[in-house]
């Protein structure tokens, strides 16, 4: 275990390295730092249903946390985060849940495991479930037990999600009654494409007390262990294990009262593992050695990548000492250089953080929309109708008392309209501030995280984020406090001109509906004059002789009309008796005139 927390320390210190060369703080615990952590410590396990996968990781975790058997069939990825925590007991093991501590047993671990597998209606799921443990017994590593390989599950995604980590320890699982046909098992064939030269591969042959009476599958087993297998499997560590029959069995028994009952009972198997494998090396043989050859194998995986950290660490020293010197190297050794380097960078952030607001770069176009499109939205939706009801407005205008003599507006009841729709505005403007402020913060860490100089100084680049921080709260409070004052000025400010200007549009907007129904009524009148004329002007040749006639018999009256009127008395006859000029009598026949 001490060969263990030294590589669980060198491992830290080579996500450190691999931090600074990417540009990120070291000391920077957010989400998207810890996704980055470190895979040396992952354990990776391979293998078909029924392989042993699980009983293999709980003999090397010394509790019964995985189910096994055949009801206990992972269905889907199982990760186990572990810490040893040399202070607890051997049959401790404490669950962390968001920082939180709490202990728990094994079997109701188990149980919840089991129930949560099995939950549906196939039990198969691609989502992870995770788990955080810390006790005595188990090694700083990070066990992934993966469903078996044969399952539908079990996709080329899935498989390169886990395997695919350069770092991560491909543990390849074969039961030892498989081990005759190892050339043709799936978990080698994948361990390979992932890792053709070995290096991060160790071989598991498990069960070998099930295969106990089989001699072909034991000399298989044997030279496995020797080193005489197959050509694919000469370049991997092979380690023969009991697993969950004899080393959890055992501690569960009668023996699990004493505090090295784990040892004893791994020292049990190695015993049982010597006398059915009689010429295996013994450095092969149960989980003491398992742990020792994961310990080597990671080791080794290190070695192979500190080479490369290294070269890297000293190119980004160079690049840095390279850099001091354009900023004037000197200057670092005293208060005033520190200083002016301080100021230089504060121009680079500056300068970003300007670009980012002015020239659209980033999240810069999220403060135009705020203005242009959420405030707005937010005043469209202001209860606008329920306050200018007719009713409402009836009701304010009775309530103002009096009016002024020159205006024809009721003044008081609009002004009191006018600023009750004034103080409704408040809410929108505040929730605009704070929206700029949520964007203004984005830009200041990307800005931050954009300027070169402050990546080489990262204490420096979160003082400067802080700063800049704590200098936006103080403006978000400042500008909500001067969007009310505006908002009380507009409502105290209502000048006489506005209703007077309310008259005076009221009034043209009368004038020219008037003009408009004018228009429309003579345009109409001479529409219909015009139908009048179309319908009376054409005339047939009958009723144009007729009129002919009719207008010659006019003028001929009209010129009888025109002779002088004579003497009424005419004279006939020749004796020039008078004969006309009265009126004639009659007398009937037989009397004589008198």
């Amino acid at each position: 275990m001490e060969a263990f927390e030294e590589l669980s320390e060198l491992s830290e210190a080579m996500r450190q390295a691999a931090a600074i060369l990417a540009d990120e703080d070291v000391d920077d615990t957010s989400s998207s730092f810890s996704k980055r952590s470190s895979t040396f410590l992952n354990v990776v396990a391979l293998g078909n249903v029924g392989a042993g996968k699980s009983a293999v990781f709980n003999s090397l975790v010394g509790h019964p946390l995985l189910p096994t058997g055949e009801n206990g069939a992972t269905r889907a990825p199982i990760s186990v985060d572990l810490a040893r925590d040399s202070s607890l007991s051997t049959k401790s093991v404490i669950l962390q849940i968001d920082n939180k501590s709490q202990q728990v047993s094994a079997s109701a671990l188990r149980h919840s495991l089991q129930d949560r597998l099995s939950k549906g209606s196939s039990g198969r799921s691609r989502d992870e479930i995770y788990l955080k443990l810390r006790t005595s017994t188990a090694p700083p590593l990070k066990l992934i037990d993966l469903p078996g390989l044969e399952q539908r599950i079990m996709d080329e995604s899935l498989l390169r999600e886990y395997v695919e980590h350069n770092d991560a320890i491909l543990l390849v699982i074969v039961p030892a009654s498989q081990t005759p046909e190892i050339s043709s098992s799936r978990a080698l064939r994948i361990a390979k494409e992932f890792d053709s030269e070995g290096t991060r591969t160790v071989g598991i042959i498990s069960k070998i007390d099930q295969a106990a009476s089989d001699s072909k599958a034991l000399a298989a087993v044997q030279a496995l262990l020797l080193d005489q297998g197959p050509p694919k499997t000469s370049d991997i560590s092979w380690v023969a294990v009991i697993g969950q029959s004899v080393s959890i069995a055992s501690t569960q028994s009668g023996s699990a009262s004493s505090d090295n009952s784990l040892e004893m009972a791994w020292r049990a198997e190695s015993e049982s593992l010597k006398s059915i494998l009689t010429g295996a090396p013994q450095n092969k043989l149960g989980r003491v050695a398992l742990v020792d050859v994961l310990a080597g194998q990671i080791r080794n995986r290190m070695k192979l990548r500190l080479p490369n950290l290294l070269s890297g660490l000293q190119g980004k020293s160079q690049i840095i000492q390279d850099e001091l010197v354009r900023l004037g190297g000197q200057m670092v050794s005293t208060a005033e250089g520190t200083r002016a380097i301080a100021l230089e960078l504060c121009r680079e952030f500056e300068d970003k953080f300007l670009l980012h607001i002015t020239g659209g770069e980033g999240n810069g176009w999220k403060i135009v929309s705020s203005f242009e499109g959420s405030f707005p939205n937010r005043i469209k939706q202001l209860p606008l109708d329920r306050h200018f009801d007719i009713k409402n407005v009836k009701r304010v205008v009775l309530e103002a008392d009096g009016y002024q003599p020159y205006l024809i507006s009721p003044e008081k009841g609009l002004r009191s309209l006018i600023k009750g729709v004034l103080e409704l505005a408040k809410e929108p403007s505040c929730l605009c501030v704070d929206e700029v402020h949520r964007v203004l913060l984005d830009i200041v860490t990307a800005a931050a995280n954009a300027t070169p100089g402050l990546g080489r100084y990262a204490p420096f680049k979160r003082e400067v984020v802080a700063i800049a921080s704590a200098a936006l709260d103080g403006f978000k409070i400042e500008s909500k406090k001067m969007v009310v004052a505006l908002v009380d000025m507009e409502r105290a400010f209502v000048p006489p001109q506005h209703f007077i200007r309310l008259v005076q549009r009221r009034m043209e907007r009368q004038r020219r509906e008037d003009e408009l129904k004018n228009r429309f009524s003579k345009k109409s009148a001479d529409a219909e004059q015009s139908i009048l004329n179309r319908a009376t002007s054409p005339q047939t040749s009958g009723q144009q002789s007729e009129g002919n006639l009719k207008s010659l018999k006019d003028k001929l009256s009209k010129k009888e009309k025109d002779v002088p009127e004579g003497s009424a008395l005419k004279t006939a006859g020749p004796g020039g008796e008078i004969t006309a000029g009265a009126e004639p009598q009659y007398v009937s026949k037989g009397t004589s005139p008198s």
